[in-house]
């Protein structure tokens, strides 16, 4: 236990000088199993690990659903998402607002990234915001949160790489995040609607479109709506694979963008190295948790733990919030991904033991994960959104995240204390 809390001691010095998470935690997790096991045992589990990943059929979803994020991006699909949901709800006090969260849960549908939605939307939404007045920490709020539903609402990246890690069904954790996906978008713009009653001059309403408008709007987007439906729900009846429905929506979300006349043969190359980085940058991070979670396995440090909770005596769902408030906390400090590689190995072996349903608590890490993306004084969303708001203080943009994160730890408890509100659908499919 004391050379494993040693170890993540030298991985937070190591980050403080700006070294790659994934080398960072390669040479920490090396460094461990060296002074556990010697050198030749440690350089095999390292050749093993690197290998077995390489190798394993089942990270192959992964790029896939990466690419089919990029292609969807090409195609400009956010434009008239945006168009679409402003037409239907843009007159309202908040309506654009609210128009950015039911658009960014749309592209959520078909990116899987928070990063992507979050960055994507700021230039589509923002300035369609200032043009009608909207305060800049509504405007900015809304799109860092609106922007966490891209890796809750499958495809997502986050599921699958918890599904690898866990070899949980990741067609089921597709499936099983769709409510909360929704919960999330009524939440959020239920938030925005007491926000513009507590503060109207924070969300003026915009310009009502006329009914023909409006349906004429929906035409723009029903590459979406086949896009999902083609991918999600082969997934649900059982059609295919999730690494057959990723190769699927790839070539679907390409089609889409030819038909729109978005793809060139340099857009094209440019979409597959833009993939090839992302896959890569997600690779590295894996190598380096699954070294160092072999470190950790073989320090003892998760049977130490549980060990421990179990002599507490506490109802498992006292453990359960004991590990969210780890996960708020880690969220300070670490963004979603590492997250997820780092603490998986530890906390799913506790949670299996408490007795638990790994799905379940798959989306609930999920969402936990979400949170820590919109959290002081980290918050990945809040820096991608100041990256392309320079003119708007980080203040200005968690003050408006505020009402937000209250709706998120809503949400968090309704899907502990529910878990029906995740299994259900997962249960229809089985």
């Amino acid at each position: 236990m004391l050379i494993a809390i040693s170890g993540f001691a030298a991985l937070i010095l190591i980050l403080l000088f700006k070294f790659p998470l994934g080398f960072s935690m390669m040479a920490v997790g090396f460094a461990g199993l060296v002074f556990l096991n010697g050198f030749e045992p440690a350089l095999h589990v390292v050749g093993f690990e690197i290998i077995d990943i390489g190798t394993n059929f089942g990270f192959v979803v992964l790029p896939l659903f990466v690419l089919m994020g990029v292609f969807v991006a090409r195609a400009k699909l956010s434009d008239d998402l945006y168009e679409t949901s402003n037409a239907w709800l843009g007159h309202f006090k908040g309506g654009l607002a609210m128009a950015t969260v039911a658009a960014c849960g749309g592209f959520a549908a078909v990116s899987g990234s928070s990063a992507a939605t979050a960055a994507t939307m700021a230039k589509v939404a923002i300035p369609s915001m200032r043009r009608y007045g909207y305060a800049d920490s509504l405007a900015a709020g809304t799109v860092a949160a609106g922007g966490t539903i891209g890796i809750l609402i499958p495809p997502s990246a986050a599921m699958i790489i918890y599904g690898i890690l866990t070899e949980s069904d990741i067609g089921a954790l597709f499936v099983g995040g769709i409510i909360p996906g929704v919960i999330t978008v009524v939440l959020y713009c239920l938030v925005i609607m007491i926000v513009v009653r507590i503060w109207p001059e924070s969300g003026p309403p915009g310009k009502r479109s006329d009914w023909a408008a409006r349906f004429k709007s929906l035409y723009k987007v029903w590459g979406v709506l086949v896009l999902f439906i083609l991918v999600l729900g082969g997934i649900f009846i059982g059609a295919y694979t999730p690494s057959e429905a990723g190769a699927i929506g790839a070539v679907g979300a390409l089609a889409f963008a030819i038909g729109r006349r978005k793809m060139s043969f340099g857009a094209f190359y440019q979409s597959l190295i833009e993939a090839g980085f992302i896959t890569t940058q997600i690779f590295t991070v894996a190598f380096g948790a699954l070294i160092l979670n072999q470190f950790i396995n073989l320090s003892g440090m998760p049977e130490t733990i549980i060990n421990y909770l179990q002599a507490l005596e506490v109802a498992p769902i006292a453990v359960i919030f004991i590990i969210l408030g780890i996960y708020v906390i880690l969220g300070m400090f670490t963004d979603g991904f590492s997250m997820i590689f780092i603490s998986v190995p530890i906390f799913v072996p506790i949670v299996q033991a408490l007795g638990f349903d790994l799905i379940w608590w798959g989306i609930v890490t999920v969402m936990a994960v979400e949170i820590s993306l919109i959290t002081p004084p980290v918050g990945l969303n809040v820096f991608v959104l100041k990256t392309m708001l320079p003119d708007v203080p980080l203040t200005s943009i968690f003050k408006g995240i505020g009402p937000f994160f209250v709706a998120d730890l809503i949400r968090l408890a309704i899907v502990v204390f529910f878990p029906i509100v995740v299994l259900w659908l997962p249960t229809v499919m089985n």
